[in-house]
């Protein structure tokens, strides 16, 4: 017997999932006493502090990943959207040097296409390359060995159930639902690489000195576990301290084109006007900080937008809303088929009465820009496109022992939005219908 559909189970784990189980875990972790010198805040609405029953904690927990690890221990990565030749890195599309007008019907018409440089071919690229690999991709070197290049089937596999409902009351088959479903089961000795960092400063506290993250997981004595995704399947975790962050590192920008790829999902979600936002944004595909008529990139240079040491929140923001943005602009994007990304809420309490009596349910679904996208700018001088790359790379400036930009919309602390910057170069080639200029 089979239903109809197995819907998305088996698919790689998003960001939201890990870092849920994350956060879960750190809240059993921690005793009462614990938790009541935890620092705490109070989320609002519209400005309006909501009851001080809602306090939330650990809102410094950032996470990355989950990334493969294959049975060698090294990290994999998303295939970019830009490289699709079967075990190699070269690069087989470009933009083409201008716009064609009439080309697209709902498409800003600055917007250039991106054709294939590459003869056709049934040689599929592997979904995931190792760091070598994809760094060799971002500099343009010759690309290692075919071991180098991973398919699904190597890392995981698709189980498939069958399933019922079950009355939570009776815990017997509620007479209704009768489904199947896919589950991801990895391989022997694959693993799942997630960066994750909560340093909490303590009730009261100045400095976040204290590291929830190596206090939760000791990798001492007993094995620690964490419950994850909708099954609650349990994971065994093993904490590690890198000097550097396993993730591909942008090289130098030495011209005026930049590119952008994604490394992690992001979200854009469609934002009205307002009085803090005048012109409104259709979100999708469309990152928020890139105006949607003129494509100019709405990102402050990030070395001048830094807070100074001894400066005042409210100075800083005043300082970085005067500053001019970066002087770049979007001319072309390749954006694979959008992901799905939803949750559901569990009973929640009411503002004003604090009982629970807010029912829970499906979250809102969001489109998700897919890792391997790109985005391809042009910069206004060499200047600009470095500082463009210093507010896109996941590094930014400060090295790559820190994640310094996530540039999702939403929940970019969770993960999403996570990217590296390379260089890119016009195709000047005939298009078959459109001969070059």
């Amino acid at each position: 017997m089979e239903g109809a559909s197995s819907g998305n189970g088996a698919a790689w784990p998003l960001p939201n999932v890990l870092s849920s189980a994350i956060h879960h875990a750190l809240r059993r972790a921690q005793d009462e006493a614990s938790l009541a010198i935890l620092h705490s805040h109070t989320p609002k609405r519209s400005g309006v502090e909501l009851s001080a029953d809602r306090e939330r904690l650990f809102g410094s927990l950032q996470t990355a990943g989950p990334f493969p690890i294959d049975e060698r221990g090294q990290w994999l990565f998303p295939c970019p959207a830009d490289a699709q030749q079967g075990k190699s890195s070269a690069v087989t599309h470009r933009p083409l040097e201008k716009s064609i007008p009439g080309s697209s019907s709902s498409l800003n018409s600055a917007l250039r296409p991106v054709v294939s440089t590459c003869a056709p071919s049934k040689d599929k690229p592997k979904p995931w390359l190792t760091a070598t690999a994809f760094q060799a991709y971002l500099n343009g070197t010759p690309c290692p060995g075919p071991s180098h290049f991973v398919e699904d089937k190597a890392l995981f596999a698709a189980e498939h159930n069958i399933g019922i409902g079950i009355d939570p009351e009776t815990e017997t088959q509620d007479g209704e639902r009768f489904y199947s479903a896919s589950y991801l089961r990895l391989k022997d000795n694959v693993h799942l690489g997630l960066l994750c960092q909560c340093l909490d400063k303590g009730r009261g506290g100045k400095t976040a000195d204290l590291d929830l993250i190596k206090s939760t997981f000791p990798n001492t004595g007993a094995n620690t576990h964490i419950l994850a995704g909708g099954q609650q399947r349990t994971c065994t975790v093993k904490r590690d301290t890198p000097p550097v962050l396993p993730l591909p590192v942008g090289p130098a920008i030495t011209g005026t084109h930049v590119k952008w790829v994604l490394l992690s999902p992001a979200i854009f979600p469609e934002l009205k006007e307002s009085e803090k936002n005048s012109t409104p944004h259709p979100g999708g595909w469309l990152p928020s900080w890139i105006h949607p008529d003129t494509l100019e990139l709405q990102l402050k240079d990030p070395a001048l937008a830094a807070r100074k040491e001894g400066e005042g929140r409210v100075s800083w923001r005043r300082r970085v809303a005067a500053l001019g943005p970066i002087g770049a602009k979007l001319v072309a994007a390749i954006i694979p088929r959008a992901i799905p990304v939803t949750g559901w809420a569990l009973q929640d309490s009411n503002d004003e009465t604090g009982a629970f009596d807010v029912p829970g349910g499906a979250r809102a679904t969001h489109l998700a820009v897919p890792a391997g996208a790109v985005y391809y700018f042009e910069a206004r001088n060499k200047d600009e496109a470095r500082k463009l790359a210093a507010a896109l790379n996941w590094h930014g400036v400060d090295g790559t022992s820190t994640i310094s930009n996530r540039r999702s919309t939403l929940m970019g602390e969770k993960g999403f939005g996570l990217g590296v910057c390379g260089m890119w170069t016009a195709h000047n080639g005939d298009v078959p219908g459109h001969p070059a200029a």
